[in-house]
């Protein structure tokens, strides 16, 4: 099951070029991305209404898509305007179209109905437009279930296992738990770790980064339907006891250093998914040679996820019956399916909008 009335990333920005057609599967649902002569996007059903071939297969010309099976031309709203050798086209001949947004760095696609697209619904990424940031970013495909890749990035305790020698966490997060709170379609995370970095750690998060005994102050969100947004600085030892543990503010001082991330999940099939991620240091000078040894840890770093979760997919997939076992450790995981869940029950327990595009179906 997926949330249908919510914001997807289908693409980063820079993966759509003019002239192009780029085939996506969201939610199960076959889609194919490409830009008018203005740039703007359109994003359509990947399946001819005719004989249901890919369009995506297909030829542009203009703004318009010609299925290269045989023939039929859709406009940009999906509507059939052409069937060679056949004058009159079927009030049927039509093709789903998805409202699609180009914001920070990622192409959104709304998979409800289009009557209902709200852009206030689209999480409030960081990309590499924000001139406060220097990111550089990345995706990997998984196969596993998209919610096996959510739980991970709402459950930072494998951090000290699974992470150990690359972003060379310490015990730290393992034995201690954060503060997790319900926000509106998702959860925030917050958390102080002062331990040292383990004997493991990479030298860009050492002497590269000058983070040697720092004390570590991590928020994020995670929202529907699996989008991270985390914010970490770092402070001199001492600064969290000062605080009590609590969030610093704007009075407590200006961090030594300071970083974020952008991350977004995205179903593609019941057992694959697509995960972006972007990661950086504040802007300034030197700012891009470090963006570049952060994700170059990154990437092994999130190497290490993939294996780890698509093993484990293997393995519930082996037993469909086999149950997991709950801990402490999961109220992230636990309140952010719950999140989902909700999100999934409020839409099936409302009658679609009355002026919801159905086409195609």
């Amino acid at each position: 099951m997926f949330i249908r009335r919510c914001w997807y990333v289908a693409a980063w920005s820079d993966e759509l070029p003019a002239d192009t057609l780029v085939p996506r599967m969201i939610a199960n649902e076959p889609l194919v991305l490409y830009r008018d002569r203005e740039g703007q996007l359109v994003v359509l059903e990947d399946r001819c209404c005719h004989r249901l071939a890919p369009l995506s297969k297909g030829r542009l010309e203009g703004d318009d898509l010609r299925c290269m099976y045989h023939g039929l031309k859709f406009n940009r709203e999906g509507i059939c305007i052409e069937v060679p050798g056949q004058s009159l086209i079927p009030p049927k001949a039509r093709v789903r179209c998805f409202p699609a947004v180009e914001k920070h760095g990622w192409i959104w696609i709304w998979m409800g109905e289009p009557a209902l697209a709200d852009e206030a619904l689209i999480p409030p990424a960081v990309g590499s437009d924000d001139a406060r940031w220097t990111l550089r970013h990345g995706q990997m495909d998984y196969d596993a279930n998209y919610q096996l890749v959510n739980d991970n990035l709402t459950d930072f305790s494998h951090l000290s296992y699974v992470h150990a020698k690359s972003f060379g966490t310490s015990e730290e997060f393992a034995r201690t738990r954060p503060s997790v709170t319900r926000i509106p379609r998702g959860i925030r995370v917050q958390r102080w770790v002062t331990e040292p970095l383990n004997e493991h750690a990479e030298a860009l998060l050492t002497d590269r980064l000058g983070l040697h005994n720092d004390e570590q102050w991590q928020s994020y969100d995670f929202l529907a339907p699996g989008v991270l947004l985390m914010y970490s600085a770092f402070y001199p030892p001492g600064t969290a006891q000062r605080l009590n543990r609590g969030e610093p503010g704007a009075d407590d001082g200006e961090p030594i250093s300071a970083n974020f991330t952008s991350q977004a999940v995205t179903p593609m099939t019941p057992r694959t998914c697509r995960y972006f991620y972007s990661w950086g240091p504040r802007a300034g000078a030197g700012a891009d040679e470090t963006a570049d040894l952060m994700i170059a840890v990154a990437r092994k770093a999130f190497a290490e996820d993939k294996e780890m979760i698509e093993a484990q997919q293997k393995v519930m997939d082996h037993d469909p019956t086999r149950r997991e076992l709950p801990l402490s450790a999961d109220l992230g995981p636990t309140r952010m399916r719950r999140v989902i869940d909700e999100l999934i029950e409020a839409e099936q327990s409302e009658p679609p909008h009355a002026s919801a595009d159905t086409a195609g179906r």
